[in-house]
């Protein structure tokens, strides 16, 4: 064992044990940071247009900032972008984090001096907690490796602008970027299959112990790197491969083609960052859900996800939340974010601490039939069905079929299978039950006839990348959609069926 892995081990339990600071009294912390941010952003365009300074508790909290998405933030985002001072936070931006949008185009997401050391920092604490917990730090010593943006920055009006994860990889500590991979050179590919093909070439005969990224594309990595080297396991490459970090999508679907591709089950660590901040990581192997992080310049608010669309939805804090129940994740932030849906839903399973799991996209969901099937339902029936048969699964996507060309409407399945089961009918079936048992109101449709159940349209090999391929999303912070309330995503996949 190397000097730093010896040395990370009473750092990681340092700083795990500081972090009890905020962990013991959650609420009194984001009691703090929510008269920090009032008082700090009074003096800003924002402050004033909502009367910031003269909010005094929750109540007039709620009065005074309304919820929004982008689209309502949009007019102080152009008056940032014009290169204006104390818009939403006091003075400018770091940078502009730029991500996909939907109908207002591309989104810009300001990243403030104050909010950048948290997304590091949450990173540093998904890998000291673990380090702590199990007392492996051996991946310390070897390569590690995020699949990640370019780095490249575009400035405009002084600011500067990036995908997220390119500009957090110019903030990675100086003692892990002699580890790091890939090379900047390599990084910088803005080809996503160019790109993924160049690490394989750069990571061959590297010690690699890390890696880190969105689920689909470091599989993506994985069979690409076994087509480069004739080798039956990623295992075989790597052998000292010990830690997957990801964040994005749900893993458990992916779980079982890694275990192939890898040749064997390896830890991981599941984060919960967006170019809005960096919410939650997993501080534990044994517990269940994702540590909230009520200590890094955010104040949460939450609404049921059933009553989001209503006329005046309940809206609490943190106080108030309940377990298992779904709600709408609000921030508000030190990058001037306010009253904030960040478009991700989540699921409290502790509150001593404050722990959650993920459990889909607001904008995600399948209710043409009013069923509201969320992605945590499709999820966890696709993997329980997976064990079952035994069969892999690389992909998959759920649309509702409402104008069959005969008999009853019902859910299509495009499933692109690494290992197809015995019995394609016998899948159905089971996945269909599954289903069932997860979501009371689509078994009411299917016990009430209103649908017939579930059809399975297998994909092509490759079928999903060439989704989102011919959608301009392959690659990057870029994930699949699980879950559509329309036939966007699916009309494309019918041109890819096996």
């Amino acid at each position: 064992m190397s000097i730093k892995a010896a040395l990370s081990k009473p750092y990681a339990r340092f700083m795990v044990q500081r972090r009890k600071a905020w962990t013991s009294r959650p609420l009194k912390t984001q009691e703090k940071w929510m008269h920090y941010l009032l008082k700090k952003a009074a003096g800003t365009a924002f402050g004033k247009d909502h009367s910031l300074e003269s909010i005094t508790d929750y109540a007039s909290w709620k009065s005074s900032i309304p919820i929004r998405e982008y689209e309502g933030l949009l007019p102080y985002v152009e008056r940032v972008l014009k290169g204006e001072d104390d818009v939403l936070w006091p003075g400018r931006p770091q940078y502009l984090a730029k991500t996909s949008g939907t109908t207002a185009g591309a989104k810009y997401i300001p990243i403030t001096r104050q909010s950048m050391p948290f997304h590091i920092r949450s990173a540093k604490m998904a890998l000291l907690s673990y380090i702590d917990e199990t007392g492996n730090a051996d991946f310390v010593d070897g390569k590690m490796i995020f699949l990640q943006g370019s780095p490249a920055l575009e400035e405009k009006n002084g600011l500067s602008i990036g995908r997220l994860s390119g500009i957090t990889a110019h903030h990675v500590p100086a003692y892990l970027q002699t580890n790091r991979l890939p090379s900047l050179k390599t990084n910088l590919i803005e080809d996503w299959e160019s790109k993924v093909d160049a690490i394989v070439e750069e990571t061959v005969g590297q010690d690699l112990r890390l890696i880190s990224g969105i689920s689909s594309w470091v599989q993506m990595y994985f069979e690409k790197l076994l087509a480069f080297t004739g080798k039956k396991s990623v295992i075989e490459v790597f052998p000292n491969f010990q830690l997957f970090v990801y964040g994005g999508v749900n893993f458990a679907p992916y779980q079982q083609r890694f275990k192939e591709l890898i040749g064997k089950e390896i830890p991981s660590i599941e984060l919960f960052p967006a170019s809005e901040g960096f919410f939650a990581y997993q501080d534990s192997q044994k517990e269940k859900g994702l540590l909230l992080e009520c200590n890094s310049g955010m104040f949460y608010e939450f609404i049921p996800v059933e009553e989001f669309h209503d006329e005046s939805p309940t809206r609490v804090w943190l106080k108030d939340v309940e377990l298992d129940r779904n709600y709408v994740l609000i921030i508000n932030s030190v990058a001037g974010l306010w009253g904030y849906n960040i478009g991700d839903t989540v699921r409290f399973v502790s509150k001593d601490p404050y722990r959650l799991v993920v459990s889909g996209r607001l904008k995600h969901f399948t209710s043409a039939f009013g069923e509201h099937v969320i992605a945590e339902e499709v999820e966890s029936a696709m993997e329980e069905v997976m064990e079952a048969t035994a069969c892999s699964v690389t992909e998959f996507h759920l649309a509702p079929q409402v104008t069959p060309t005969e008999g009853l409407p019902y859910h299509e399945w495009f499933i692109e299978f690494s290992t197809e089961p015995q019995s394609m009918v016998a899948f159905a079936k089971q996945l269909d039950e599954a289903l069932i048992r997860r979501n009371p109101y689509y078994k009411d449709l299917i016990h009430g006839h209103v649908l017939r159940p579930l059809v399975i349209r297998p994909m092509k090999e490759g079928g999903f990348k060439a989704m989102m391929s011919e959608r301009g999303k392959l690659g990057g912070q870029n994930k699949v959609p699980r879950l559509a309330n329309d036939r966007t995503v699916a009309d494309i996949l019918m041109r890819f069926l096996a």
